[in-house]
């Protein structure tokens, strides 16, 4: 255990040195759920995850487009008692993420959250490939709503079911559910940082949902570091692999 620690504490330095020695705008931060759960948000995968909770339909089948078409009344209790987390904190990784974006040293933050943390900690550059439960608009008039408002809706209907004050349409959340494509622009953007890095660090994801997981073929780079508590099927092609918390490797 002790030989296990030592080389985890030397890749962790390792990373840490490569991020130290890239050039500007060098680096691009590709990170899952896995980034977000040291701010108490549940993973997907893990033993404790969304996905192994026990629920009246599977997890999987209550955030697609076509459980939200058919029962918005369940996705909704679904999706305001499991997917928002409005008092969620940005944790150590999106603080030094941001930090170093401010340096010139960070190019992007590609997520596959919807919490709004990396934000919340000061990056700017960030692309949401599942969209943020932050954003919610009306399906019929457009207005916007934020995550606070959809909650208190939900909360005051008696089916459960954010409605526009304006208009009486649903109100949907700006997410990417199941059988919805990412946005285009999102994604090509994501492709072009990921082209430009010198070293691309994948963090807190299992890398088993497409197509956010083929992002990592675009990367042309000299240094690819995954940083994940379970293997990934991309870690022989990395340079890098450790099994830590992102927190903890990024705490520096």
């Amino acid at each position: 255990m002790a030989a296990e620690n030592d080389e985890t504490e030397k890749a962790i330095e390792t990373l840490r040195r490569w991020i130290a020695e890239a050039p500007q705008g060098g680096v691009v931060f590709f990170g899952g759920a896995g980034v977000s759960t040291e701010s108490g948000i549940p993973d997907f995968r893990s033993p404790s995850g969304l996905f192994a909770q026990k629920y009246p339909y599977p997890a999987e089948v209550m955030i697609s487009r076509s459980f939200f078409d058919e029962h918005p009344s369940e996705f909704f209790d679904f999706y305001c008692d499991r997917m928002v987390f409005a008092d969620a904190k940005p944790n150590q990784a999106h603080r030094k993420l941001a930090d170093l974006e401010r340096k010139g040293i960070v190019r992007a933050v590609i997520t596959q959250n919807i919490d709004g943390l990396h934000q919340a900690a000061g990056s700017k550059t960030v692309y949401e490939l599942h969209g943020s439960v932050l954003r919610n608009f009306c399906m019929r008039c457009g207005d916007p709503y934020s995550a606070e408002q959809v909650l208190a809706l939900h909360g005051e209907a008696n089916d459960g079911i954010p409605r526009c004050g304006k208009c009486g349409g649903i109100v949907k959340p700006d997410v990417v559910l199941y059988e919805e494509a990412l946005d285009s622009s999102i994604l090509q953007a994501s492709v072009e940082a990921i082209a430009k890095a010198d070293v691309l660090v994948i963090a807190g994801t299992s890398l088993a949902v497409y197509p956010a997981a083929s992002l990592i073929d675009y990367f042309a780079g000299s240094r690819l570091a995954i940083i994940n508590r379970t293997p990934t099927p991309r870690d022989r092609h990395a340079d890098l692999c450790i099994a830590a918390n992102v927190g903890t490797v990024f705490d520096f």
